[in-house]
């Protein structure tokens, strides 16, 4: 699918006006289903949403950032706090927030115990235990095992 042909359908249909820009895939876009940028009209949008909700939940972060786009360029409040932005997302049927994501597996969790007080450390980096040594007994670190979680 070609997105900017997309979105140029999307603003034909849900808002009667033409979209004159281009509209791309973003892929580093973490906790938000896109991006407007009023320097040059482009809206970027991020690929994960359309992969894991389809192309009806990504239709509507299609809408929320063509209401930033068309009331940038007819000169009235475009950002999230202002009311005709709120009114025209109302009306077009869009998505005030995107979709949480679901995140990747979290780091691993590193145990390295003391040998002497037997104090434990939970780290998420890997100690150099020539370099380090318990911080209540300046003990020597040994590594003990990994935690996925």
């Amino acid at each position: 699918m070609n997105l900017t042909n997309y979105v140029r359908q999307v603003s034909l249909e849900d808002f009667g006006k033409e979209f004159h820009h281009e509209a791309d895939w973003n892929k580093r876009l973490r906790s938000t289903g896109g991006r407007f940028f009023p320097k040059d009209g482009r809206l970027d949008f991020n690929p994960k949403i359309y992969e894991q909700f389809g192309l009806e939940t990504f239709r509507k972060i299609v809408r929320h950032e063509l209401c930033h786009y068309h009331l940038y360029f007819e000169k009235k409040g475009y950002r999230h706090k202002d009311r005709d932005f709120k009114q025209l997302l109302k009306a077009v049927n869009g998505l005030r927030y995107a979709p949480t994501l679901s995140r990747q597996p979290t780091a691993k969790i590193l145990i390295y115990q003391c040998l002497h007080c037997h104090a434990q450390y939970h780290r998420k980096r890997r100690i150099n235990t020539e370099q380090y040594c318990c911080g209540r007994c300046q003990g020597k670190l040994i590594f003990v095992r990994q935690l996925q979680s």
